[in-house]
Formats: structure tokens, C-alpha cells, sequence
């Protein structure tokens, strides 16, 4: 604040609280012990939850995260599948195809799938992609043990509802079954 000529600044007043000193008892701190007589009587527990290997009711709650895989289908990770699908032709419904490679041993069938971002948003592709996994893994059976099949699909089949792709999808793997070598 700038001053003004001939004018004195007002005199600052003291407040009565910071002048006195606090009396010697608000100095010393009162001892409270740290254990509290016990007042209530303890938990009522049954006898099957008061000890944790007899049988009992709730197990427990349940684990967080993804449930771990039952093994029907597994994913497609090497290159070589990956290549080895290309080559193959697709068969087509829709906008939904699929590539399959029969192979000549048994083992669990492996999937792969591949969802443009014409499709959408992410969250539109990964929708159309849960939808494919979920009705893959319905058609499980249909599978060929050891063979690798990749599904893409386009815009088109975002907009299907679920039973419209269920039947395309059970179509495309019996097509897929028939081209067996």
C-alpha cells in the first residue's frame, strides 16, 4: 500500500492472548493408558466359522480378476499360424469370414480374431470381438481338434444382433468343417 503524504499509518494494536503466557498446569499433558478395560463381551462366532479348517458355510469370497480358461480354445501366437492362414482362402458370410487350417494332429483348436478399426471405436471393436469369442466358444465342439482358424470380420457385422451372428458363425465352421483335407 503506497503512502500518502502527511498521513501516519494507524498504529498496530496488540491482542491481549499473544502478551500472556499460558498457566504451568496447560503445559503438562494428562497420562491415559493405552490399554481400555474390556466393557463388551467378544463376538459370537459358530462353532464351523469359529475355526477355519472345521466345515463350515461361505467359503470365502471369491477371487478378483479373470477366471482362468477351461482349455477348449486356445489363442494363435506364432507367426508361422499366422502366415500359414493367410494363405489360405477365406470363406465368407456377410461381412464375417473365416480362414482354417486343418492340421494333422490332435490338440485344442486355435482361434484368432481379427476386427478392422472400420469397424468402430474401440469399444465397438472390442465388443464385436467378446460377441465372436462368446459364440465361438458356444460352437466349441464344432472345432476341429488341432486346427487354427482366424475370423474377421467387418463393419456390417457390428450391427448384427447376437442370434444373426450365432447362425453365421455356426455356418461358417460347418463350411469350414467340409473343406477338411
Amino acid at each position: 500500500m503506497a503512502r500518502r503524504p502527511g498521513i501516519a499509518p494507524p498504529p498496530l494494536r496488540r491482542t491481549p492472548s499473544l502478551e500472556r503466557t499460558p498457566p504451568e498446569e496447560a503445559l503438562h499433558e494428562t497420562h491415559v493408558p493405552a490399554q481400555q478395560p474390556q466393557t463388551q463381551q467378544d463376538a459370537w462366532l459358530s462353532p464351523a466359522d469359529a475355526h477355519p479348517r472345521w466345515p463350515g458355510g461361505a467359503e470365502g469370497a471369491t477371487r478378483a480378476g479373470p477366471q482362468a480358461p477351461l482349455g477348449l480354445i486356445r489363442s494363435i501366437r506364432d507367426r508361422a499360424t499366422f502366415a500359414a492362414l493367410t494363405a489360405t482362402r477365406p470363406v465368407r458370410r456377410g461381412s464375417v469370414a473365416v480362414r482354417a487350417r486343418h492340421a494333422t494332429d490332435a490338440g485344442t483348436p486355435r482361434v484368432a480374431y481379427a476386427v478392422g478399426r472400420d469397424v468402430g471405436s474401440a469399444v465397438a471393436r472390442n465388443r464385436l470381438r467378446r460377441q465372436l469369442r462368446a459364440v465361438i466358444s458356444a460352437h466349441a465342439s464344432a472345432l476341429a481338434d488341432g486346427a487354427a482358424y482366424l475370423f474377421s470380420a467387418g463393419p456390417a457385422a457390428a450391427r448384427l444382433p447376437y442370434r444373426e451372428l450365432d447362425a453365421v458363425v455356426a455356418e461358417l465352421i460347418a463350411t469350414s468343417a467340409e473343406d477338411r483335407p
